[in-house]
């Protein structure tokens, strides 16, 4: 179904009320160089037409610098002149241009509350339709099957009586959306829904006042359900789509304790954390903002930055971004920047960016919608005054007219879309695959080059221990029986990686920051990395493909163990199919390059980028975008949720962060990454389907309508004319169904056995 100007949505909302300009002025933050930046909560933004017509109004201004407009949050903000001319510029007057064109607005603040109800007033319309329209089925049967007149009439009341509260209940969705579009001059797909409902309602009681043989009440309440149902579904598939920006928001902690000159501690909210400022970062607690370590080491997940899962050790000197998890030791940080200006910040607005990009996708059913609304009224006119001037029977002319309407309402190009959406759904759902934007399918049937994240997606993120380089059985030994106090991934995959009999090791410490260090006899054993095993970090650990570990004996290098991960199953495969689909692959990837390269020889990717940060993944993408290429990016990290974002369209395994799940439009559940192809496929077909529906509902008009023109379809006839159309509509896209199949599941092999060297 199309958006409109002011949707029923924004009806439902809490109405803005008025602002001052000073409570306006309050709302917004000086950025510098004269400019101040304005958020507003616009609860009406549905579409990319709404995104065009606030920003196109805002640009007229000449105090706005930038505007932009984020569908996921509903969120307008604005770079606008302190002064202009000499004076000061009135920011109410950004609201007014705002409201001049059909929305209401007010200063966004963290707390604002959202509409939460609309899919359960949909819902709650739709049943009573549904409930409406069946009752009075039963009573027209009675009708149609030759009731006496005082029957008749009796039962043309009792359906009034049931339509009226039915309609007013179930059609504000319509009514609100297309009397706010006329007072501002222009129309939408509500207006003629609106007409052809009241109008059929009206002269259904005109009828029945008049003691008149037919009535037309099924046909009102008839058309509402079918519409509602159409917009309900259409509804649910965005609505799931708009939770991965608040998820991201809420890592951030709500503040920190800083440290005072004196030695004291004290609690500071996050946005009051100055430059400068002494931070204490307890283990198990997130970094509220960008700084160096002051003192202590420690280790830290930076998955949020890199996507990696094996955690880093920081040290004084070091740099920390918001939003890591501190997981071992506690450290002072010097911070650097502002929660404003922090990383989880940027990875916020590059987000709420990329969404505002992608929200400008125009989806079938606007365009459709774009050409559907002033034909309509066209003809219903035309035949209104043909049948009335020519025929002179004006009552023969309005039925001719609500015929028409009747006849011609969008039904079946309501519900071309969003069946086969959900029709396409439940397929992929069976195959594993969740949908989560049903705008997504129609975006995935486009793609042609699939971008993949590496840790979590092309593997499993779980590592395994490949080569071994020892010139003693007993350092392996002595290694295994050290990594078994340690819960670190690598420590793990060593202590269950060997086949060897362990060495009794009675004291072993975690040293946070640096690995594990032992006292065997008069000699001292570590285990970790080069650095702290062995005082050097050689450039040959670097810029190897896998991850390694060193056991040192007083400093000197006793083994050194080399790490891999483990392909996801299916890898190989997925790789295969799409090309075989004709859908190139590259890997966008925070992990070292060596290693990221390694992979993609294994899996068959010529085209892999490693050591890349969220803001690079985001512009890869974007530099695919503007060469012409339309992307899927499959990733399940933090990290990934701008490239997420920023893609024509998004997947993410189940296993992925909570943000990457809420970023992604599809999520997969099984570990197999063929998931990937067959989406594409099913969303192919879907396309397929979608655009047989137009056709089919294209065609049905242009029998349809001439019949009704010509006086020869009555309201009742134009109703089950429509039904029949939606039916086979429906029908059509329950084709999908017998569409599909499975991939092989063969494994495949990936590293090399384990060897000593």
């Amino acid at each position: 179904m199309t958006c409109c100007t002011m949707n029923a949505e924004s009806v439902l909302a809490l109405s803005a009320t008025s602002h001052s300009s000073e409570e306006i002025v309050l709302s917004s933050h000086s950025i510098g160089d004269g400019l101040r930046q304005l958020d507003l909560s616009v609860p009406g933004v549905h579409c990319g037409a709404c995104i065009t017509s606030i920003e196109a109004a805002l640009a007229r201004l000449p105090f706005i610098k930038n505007a932009r407009v984020n569908l996921t949050a509903k969120r307008v903000s604005c770079t606008y002149l302190e002064t202009l001319d000499g004076r000061v510029v009135d920011p109410a007057d950004i609201l007014a241009a705002i409201a001049n064109r059909g929305y209401q607005a007010h200063p966004f603040t963290p707390m604002t509350p959202e509409n939460d109800n609309l899919k359960n007033q949909l819902l709650l319309a739709v049943g009573v339709s549904g409930f409406a329209a069946a009752n009075i089925m039963l009573l027209s049967v009675s009708v149609w099957s030759g009731a006496d007149a005082a029957t008749r009439d009796m039962f043309h009341w009792i359906s009034a009586m049931i339509a009226a509260p039915a309609l007013i209940y179930a059609g504000r969705f319509f009514f609100s959306s297309a009397w706010n579009v006329l007072k501002h001059g222009r129309t939408n797909m509500d207006v003629p829904i609106s007409l052809a409902v009241m109008l059929s309602y009206l002269v259904s009681l005109w009828e029945t006042i008049h003691h008149g043989e037919h009535a037309w009440f099924d046909a009102s309440v008839s058309l509402l359900f079918f519409l509602l149902i159409g917009r309900t579904l259409d509804h649910i598939m965005r609505e799931k789509a708009r939770a991965a920006i608040n998820g991201l928001a809420r890592l951030a902690p709500r503040g920190a304790l800083v440290l005072s000159d004196d030695g004291s501690k004290r609690f500071v909210l996050v946005d009051e954390i100055a430059i400068g400022d002494q931070v204490a970062i307890a283990a198990g607690e997130r970094v509220p903002v960008d700084g160096v370590v002051a003192s202590g080491a420690s280790e830290i997940d930076l998955s949020i930055v890199t996507g990696e899962s094996n955690p880093v050790a920081v040290e004084p000197g070091d740099r920390v971004s918001s939003g890591a998890m501190n997981l071992t030791g506690s450290l002072v940080l010097r911070t650097t920047k502002t929660a404003r200006n922090s990383l989880l910040a940027e990875i916020i607005a590059l987000m709420e960016a990329a969404e505002g990009g992608r929200a400008r996708y125009r989806r079938i059913a606007d365009r459709a919608a774009a050409l559907y609304s002033p034909v309509v009224h066209l003809l219903a006119l035309a035949s209104f005054f043909a049948w009335g001037f020519l025929g002179g029977d004006w009552k023969q002319a309005m039925l001719v007219a609500v015929a028409v309407l009747i006849i011609t309402c969008p039904c079946a190009l309501g519900l071309a879309v969003p069946v086969v959406q959900v029709v396409a759904a439940g397929e992929l759902f069976r195959k594993g695959i969740m949908v989560k934007d049903g705008s997504a399918l129609e975006r995935l049937a486009e793609v042609d080059t699939v971008a993949f994240d590496k840790t979590g997606t092309l593997t499993m993120g779980r590592p395994r221990l490949v080569s071994i380089e020892s010139g003693e059985k007993q350092s392996v030994a002595i290694a295994a029986a050290m990594a078994v106090h340690s819960r670190h991934p690598l420590s793990q995959a060593l202590a269950y990686g060997v086949d060897t009999a362990r060495q009794a090791v009675e004291t072993v410490r975690e040293i946070p920051g640096g690995g594990l260090e032992a006292q065997i006899g008069a000699s001292t054993y570590r285990l970790g990395s080069g650095k702290f095993a062995c005082g050097s970090d050689t450039e040959a650990a670097e810029n190897a493909p896998f991850s390694e570990v060193v056991l040192s004996r007083d400093g000197v290098r006793l083994a050194r163990f080399s790490f891999d991960d483990t392909l996801r199953p299916g890898a190989v495969e997925a790789i295969a199919q799409l090309a075989a689909a004709g859908v190139g692959a590259a890997i966008l990837s925070g992990d070292r390059t060596p290693v990221v390269q390694n992979t993609a020889r294994a899996v068959g990717i010529e085209r892999a980028l490693g050591s890349l940060t969220p803001k690079q993944k985001v512009e890869e993408c974007q530099r695919l975008g503007t060469d012409g290429h339309q992307v899927l990016m499959v990733g399940d990290g933090i990290n990934d949720a701008p490239a997420l974002a920023a893609a024509k369209v998004s997947m993410a395994p189940a296993s992925a962060s909570d943000i990457g799940r809420q970023a992604a439009d599809l999520v997969f559940f099984n570990e197999r990454l063929d998931a990937v192809p067959q989406a594409i496929s099913v969303a192919r077909r879907a396309a397929q389907l979608i655009r047989q529906n137009f056709a089919l509902a294209i065609g049905y008009n242009v029998l349809a309508v001439p019949i009704a023109i010509a006086g020869y379809a009555t309201p009742l006839i134009a109703a089950v004319a429509m039904s029949t159309s939606s039916v086979i509509v429906v029908t059509n896209a329950l084709r999908l169904n017998s569409f599909g199949g499975r991939s092989s599941t063969a494994e495949p092999s990936f590293s090399p056995e384990v060897k000593d060297a």
